[in-house]
């Protein structure tokens, strides 16, 4: 599966703006960990990467979007994903893509 085939059922997989949230500030939060650890050269904080990153999304999936986490089929292709979904979240452009996409966002 390519990613431009992938990107829209990622999308859809991520309908709930509760689940885009959380993915954000997982998302957001690996990557402070990650230069923080090069940073300081704490080598060990490397180690907490996937932590904190998987376990923001995997708790939005199992508790808010009810879903199962795309990562267990698709790890690279959803590592892409997620970043690409917090670009077009902070740069404003999340929705106009669910739309795009004929996704329709649930509550």
């Amino acid at each position: 599966m390519t990613f431009a085939e992938f990107w829209p059922y990622y999308v859809a997989e991520h309908s709930c703006p509760a689940t885009r949230a959380v993915h954000l500030a997982g998302t957001l939060s690996y990557l402070a960990v990650l230069v923080g650890a090069l940073l300081t050269r704490t080598w060990w904080l490397l180690a907490l990467t996937p932590v904190v990153g998987y376990g923001f999304a995997w708790f939005s999936h199992f508790f808010i979007e009810r879903n199962r986490p795309a990562t267990f089929r698709y790890p690279l292709l959803s590592l892409l994903a997620d970043h690409k979904m917090a670009f077009y979240t902070l740069t404003g452009r999340m929705e106009e893509e669910l739309e795009r996409l004929g996704v329709s966002p649930r509550p």
